[in-house]
């Protein structure tokens, strides 16, 4: 069983809300990344996604766009993004690790090399934005042959068909996007939202996770009402544009990360509402 599953039926079996945020390698620097993992763990979450620096991130919004150009401003690899989990596992074997990014830079490494490398330094899935299913399989391949998840993106726009093709070679969560356009846009139609997961639940077991435009208590809790669980990206990579390269101060640290605080009170929230009634 990978670790993602394991932290996802724990969490579905105690009736709690998987919490992922999302954060840049090396934004601002990478000392600063790995004081944010711990402390968002400690603020509640239970997979942190790791966004690979990329000079090309289109389907990103302007604020994680900056987050990766303060990144690439600082030297962040590929291989400094492995480094960095690697040191973070020195501390916490427990909370799930995806990276998150494009091709490209996997590519240049090479399919078998970075799943090995993935593999030991303790990540537990990845993301590839722009690497459909029809061209994955082997990646995917090797992946699983790792017990690594591929986690994939759902759309409002995926057509029904596409969606049964991702839901068949997806494992660990399913990312949904709540809308249409790049990260960090405003979150509209719960409706909408609320009949694409529905629609969704008839084709997988997985764990539904939404993101794009959570950036607070409130949607945090609406979404949550909705799913199993909720990711945050632009909220906390907008706060962590205040925070200056060099020595890592606690407080910026704590600072940084209280909306992902914030967002597991509110999902907490709808346990003790749903226990409550």
């Amino acid at each position: 069983m990978s670790r993602i599953k394991s932290i996802s039926e724990t969490a579905a079996a105690q009736g709690r809300k998987l919490l992922i945020p999302y954060l840049v390698a090396g934004d601002p620097d990478l000392g600063h990344s790995l004081g944010l993992m711990h402390e968002l763990v400690r603020q509640g979450a239970d997979i942190i996604e790791l966004g690979i620096p990329f000079s090309d991130p289109a389907s990103d919004g302007p604020v994680i766009q900056r987050g990766v150009e303060r990144a690439l401003a600082g030297g962040t690899s590929l291989a400094d993004t492995l480094k960095l989990v690697s040191q973070f596992r020195e501390q916490d074997s427990q909370t799930g690790i995806v990276l998150m990014g494009y091709l490209n830079p996997i590519e240049i490494m090479g399919y078998g090399r970075f799943v090995a490398a993935a593999s030991e330094v303790g990540i537990d899935g990845l993301l590839v934005v722009d690497m459909p299913p029809a061209e994955s399989s082997e990646l995917h391949q090797r992946l699983h042959e790792a017990n690594l998840d591929s986690i994939y993106l759902v759309a409002p726009t995926t057509s029904a068909i596409r969606a049964k093709a991702i839901t068949e070679v997806c494992s660990g969560y399913l990312y949904y996007v709540s809308l249409k356009g790049v990260t960090g846009a405003a979150l509209m139609d719960h409706e909408s939202v609320a009949s694409s997961i529905n629609e969704l639940r008839e084709l997988t077991d997985l764990p539904l996770a939404i993101g794009f435009g959570i950036k607070d208590a409130d949607s945090a809790a609406a979404m949550g009402r909705l799913s199993d669980g909720i990711i945050i990206g632009s909220a906390l990579v907008e706060r962590i544009a205040d925070m200056s390269p060099g020595a890592v101060n606690e407080s910026d640290l704590v600072r940084s990360c209280e909306v992902i605080g914030a967002a597991r009170a509110a999902l907490d929230g709808l346990q003790e509402d749903k226990a409550a009634s």
